[in-house]
């Protein structure tokens, strides 16, 4: 998984997103995040929905029983770098509330059914991040 998503994020780097802008039927964005441990930039391409100028993302891990490293990178920093097709923004990421999730959630598992299959394979609830501009000062 990590060696498909490192050249999934490299050719989407080169190409300005037209390879690896679209997969399983969504449209994908680049993520990177500062290492909570390492302190080291650290990317990763994932499915999203929008909202306006409000990016949705889920923290799925394929239904694994902890988190994705991301997640937990994002949660000591939201201060983030999301790239959608050429463009790259600096965003703040934040956990949707309970009320935030209920709406969306559905929409996620409707984009892509895999992730109602993957929360069928854990405990946890899987965390759905709401990415926004950050505001100037």
């Amino acid at each position: 998984m990590k060696r498909w998503s490192a050249v999934h994020t490299r050719l989407y780097r080169l190409t300005g997103g037209l390879i690896g802008k679209r997969l399983v039927g969504n449209d994908m964005l680049l993520l990177t995040t500062i290492g909570y441990v390492t302190g080291e930039p650290h990317t990763v391409p994932l499915l999203y929905l929008r909202d306006d100028d409000q990016l949705v993302i889920a923290a799925s891990h394929g239904g694994r029983h902890q988190n994705p490293n991301w997640y937990e990178n994002l949660v000591a920093n939201p201060n983030v770098v999301v790239q959608v097709k050429g463009e790259r923004k600096p965003m703040s990421a934040r956990t949707a509330t309970t009320k935030e999730r209920a709406y969306w959630w559905p929409r996620i598992e409707a984009a892509y059914a895999g992730y109602a299959v993957y929360q069928s394979r854990t405990e946890r609830v899987i965390p759905l991040v709401l990415l926004e501009a950050q505001l100037p000062g």
